[in-house]
């Protein structure tokens, strides 16, 4: 069923449109040669919230101003080597859409502007180069101009602050966490669900939100607080899978869970239903932790084991719970971090680290550089003198969707929002414009078509195509201070848009044909080669980066594999063992002689299995040998009472759970060479 709009998309719409029409009218009354471009401006950089409008509209001016200096700097050296001018304008737009898709942040307009708006005005000067100053400052003049009236619209009227929606959208996050955890943790867990696996791939939304956070001046305490929280939160997921597999393993056993343990279930479960301000909040926590630190009975069985990494894994619940609520409530509060202190001090969680598939990257903008130089080199050979307009949409085609897995579809999207557009444009510009002779009446006129648009631009469904509607038919209309429209130029111009297009789209299918399959497959073996790279030891002790490294890949993976019809879980599988093998090597320097070099011996048996992986670009079932490996070790580290060895042994436990959950249980006691079952 489709959603009508609410009532706060009615209202955004109404700001925005307010705002498009006094950049139209300044727009006209400056004398500029394109007001529309003012206009449609307003529509790109306005959003709901004040932080994002901002962010956006600092960006977006010196990006544009980059792109008009380069324009002036390359057209008049070059206006007489077409051939030379079309492979300047490719290589600029290439360059600039590789190192924007680098940055994950609204600063990625800096270089994604550039990349389009150098050769939207030097193909517009092409056959008058000496007017390509002028071009590029009028340009410059309605972004900008469209820029700064949107960002006095959103500040003025109904402002709506970043963190005034952050508070909502963390609560739905941990409630989702919450029930994962309470059907976890109880006698009767639930089979996984479809919000399971969303709570990885939500924390990217999550991530956009954030950035907007430095550019709402209302909140410097939140940025810090919330970039806290968002580290927390995305440690949540891999770990409470790993507790769904170990207490899966220990109710598999003959005697499953210990009563000690179930009662203390109960309690966690109970527990994570406390607010923050609870009075019993924190010291509840308290008592919970004191009890998940005594150990179980040392019988050194498998489900011994097993119990005692529940343990250690329920602990590390508690606290993590007990930051993502406490900031929580400083967020809501509006309060700083000075007197906060972290209870989940294992790892350091707020360092950032990015995944970037440079090749594919590379190969992404390398073909559109092509494309845009291929274009170029037909509009020349045509002679078509609306062919520059070919070249210029399908530049911005390429731009603009470079960037996604599988952009084929959003060009044809694109295509056909165009054709709707240009049918829209052309009854408006000839059979209703020609009556309008004040401005309040074309305020009228475009008023039903743009406020619908700017409604459906919130809405995840509609929001792309919405927003290039209201867009493209801003442009297309071309409305100036007097009424000239001509037909036969504006059907020249717009079936040169539709060819750019259109060859933009054959472009794309033809050399990225594979769509999002490989970007997931190289995703994949990435990860598989960072296991056994960080197995291996290969790292310099960079745990922080590390650990941050690989759940922002967990982030990527989840979304495309349950796109992709896979179980994502085999995403949090991977996670825990680069967890684990990341507690071993930090432990292992801490062990005795024989326990050091057994756990070594795995660790490498762990590389060289997802090094095989890799080389055989499918998961392979980890061999015998390892498991073999891995209980001796278990076996070594139970001889040790020492904290690190129960640290590294419970490791061990996770790992071999997760690469192994088939296998019968471990026997410590016949893995030590010598020793008697």
């Amino acid at each position: 069923m489709i959603a009508l709009p609410a009532k706060r998309d009615w209202l955004f719409s109404a700001r925005t449109f307010a705002a498009a029409m006094l950049a139209l009218y300044i727009a006209l009354a400056l004398g500029l040669p394109r007001p529309s471009w003012a206009m449609g401006t307003v529509y790109i950089v306005s959003h709901p919230l004040i932080g994002a409008t901002r962010s956006k509209a600092v960006y977006r001016v010196f990006g544009t101003l980059l792109g008009a200096a380069a324009a002036v700097c390359v057209v008049p050296p070059l206006a007489n080597q077409p051939v030379l001018l079309s492979l300047v304008v490719a290589l600029w737009s290439g360059a600039l859409l590789y190192l924007s898709m680098l940055d994950h942040t609204p600063r990625h307009y800096l270089l994604r502007l550039p990349a389009y708006t150098m050769p939207l005005i030097a193909l517009s000067a092409v056959y008058a180069p000496e007017n390509v100053f002028d071009i590029a400052v009028a340009r410059s003049e309605e972004i900008v101009l469209g820029i700064v009236c949107a960002s006095v619209a959103a500040a003025l009227v109904l402002p709506t602050r970043v963190s005034a929606v952050l508070s909502p959208r963390v609560d739905g996050w941990l409630k989702d966490a919450a029930a994962w955890a309470t059907d976890t943790l109880g006698s009767d867990p639930q089979p996984p669900s479809t919000g399971r696996n969303r709570l990885a791939a939500d924390l990217l939304a999550f991530d956009q939100l954030l950035t907007h956070l430095s550019y709402d001046a209302t909140s410097r305490n939140a940025e810090r607080t919330a970039g806290e929280l968002r580290a927390r939160m995305s440690m949540l997921p891999p770990l409470l899978s790993s507790l769904s597999d170990l207490l899966a393993e220990l109710r598999k056993t003959p005697q499953g869970p210990s009563p000690e343990l179930i009662q203390l279930m109960e309690s966690v479960s109970a527990w994570l239903a406390y607010p923050a301000d609870n009075p019993w909040f924190l010291s509840q926590a308290r008592a919970l932790r004191r009890q998940l630190d005594a150990p179980p009975p040392p019988d050194g069985g498998w489900p011994s084991l097993l119990e005692s990494t529940v343990r250690m894994r329920l602990k590390s619940l508690v606290n993590l719970w007990q930051d993502c609520l406490t900031l929580r409530a400083l967020i809501s509060r509006g309060l700083p971090l000075w007197n906060w202190k972290p209870a989940y001090r294992r790892w350091e969680v707020g360092v950032k680290a990015r995944h970037y598939d440079y090749g594919l990257l590379g190969f992404a903008a390398g073909t559109a550089a092509l494309g845009i130089f291929l274009g170029s080199l037909a509009w020349i050979a045509l002679g078509w003198q609306d062919g520059a307009n070919a070249v210029i949409l399908g530049t911005i085609a390429c731009c603009l969707f470079g960037s996604m897995d599988e952009p084929a579809p959003m060009l044809r999207t694109l295509f056909i929002v165009n054709t709707v557009c240009t049918m829209l444009a052309g009854l408006l510009l000839f059979a209703v414009l020609p009556a309008v002779h004040e401005f309040e009446m074309l305020a009228l006129c475009l008023a039903p078509p743009f406020l619908l648009g700017g409604a459906l631009m919130n809405q995840a469904r509609f929001g792309p195509v919405a927003m290039l509607l209201v867009v493209f038919t801003a442009n297309l209309i071309g409305l100036q201070q007097s009424y000239n429209a001509d037909f036969q130029s504006f059907l020249n111009s717009n079936l040169a848009g539709a060819a750019g297009i259109l060859f933009a789209l054959v472009w794309t299918l033809t050399t990225r044909p594979f769509g999002a399959e490989l970007t997931l497959r190289r995703l994949i073996r990435s990860n598989w080669r960072d296991l056994a790279h960080n197995a291996a030891g290969r790292h310099g002790g960079d745990y922080a980066r590390l650990t941050a490294l690989m759940l922002d890949r967990l982030s990527l993976l989840a979304p495309r594999l349950a796109a992709d019809g896979a179980d994502p879980s085999a995403g949090f599988r991977e996670l825990r063992v680069g967890f684990s093998a990341l507690d071993l090597q930090r432990d292992e320097h801490r062990l005795a002689g024989a326990a050091h070099q057994a756990v070594d011996a795995a660790l490498q048996g762990v590389s060289e299995h997802f090094r095989a992986c890799a080389d055989a670009d499918r998961y392979l079932d980890a061999p015998d040998a390892l498991l073999g490996r891995l209980d001796a070790a278990i076996a070594l580290t139970l001889a040790d009472p020492a904290p690190a060895a129960r640290e590294a042994r419970n490791a061990l436990v996770e790992m071999r759970v997760s690469l192994f959950p088939d296998a019968e249980g471990c026997q410590p006691a016949s893995t030590v060479p010598g020793a008697q079952p």
